[in-house]
C-alpha cells in the first residue's frame, strides 16, 4: 500500500509541473488524458471558461484516441495540446495520442 501511495505523489508531481507549462485555449484545447486500472479516459478542455468540450472512455487505448478525434471534429477543433496527466509516454497513452492523430487531430 504504501508503495501504490508513493507512486500516486510522483505522478501527481510530474502532472502538476506539465499542468504549469500547458493550459489549454477556446482555439487550442487541452487533450487531457488519464488512465485508471480498468479504462483509459480522455477530455479536450477549453481551460480559460473551465469547461470539458468533448470527452471519451472505453477500455482500448486507441479507440479513445478515434473517438475523441471524432468527437472534436464534430465541433471543428482540429489541434489541441497534449496532456499526459503525469503518466509516462509510453503504452496506453501512447496509444491515446496514436490513435487521436489517426483519426485527424494535431499536436
Amino acid at each position: 500500500m504504501k508503495i501504490s501511495k508513493i507512486k500516486k505523489e510522483k505522478r501527481d508531481k510530474r502532472h502538476r509541473k506539465i499542468r504549469s507549462r500547458v493550459s489549454g485555449t477556446k482555439e487550442i484545447p487541452r487533450l487531457s488524458v488519464y488512465k485508471s486500472n480498468t479504462a483509459v479516459y480522455a477530455q479536450i478542455i477549453d481551460d480559460e471558461n473551465g469547461k470539458t468540450l468533448a470527452s471519451a472512455s472505453l477500455n482500448k487505448a486507441k479507440d479513445v484516441g478515434l473517438d475523441i478525434a471524432k468527437k472534436a471534429l464534430a465541433i471543428k477543433i482540429k489541434k489541441v495540446v497534449f496532456d499526459r496527466g503525469g503518466f509516462i509516454y509510453a503504452g496506453k497513452i501512447k496509444a491515446i495520442a496514436d490513435g487521436a492523430r489517426e483519426g485527424g487531430l494535431k499536436f
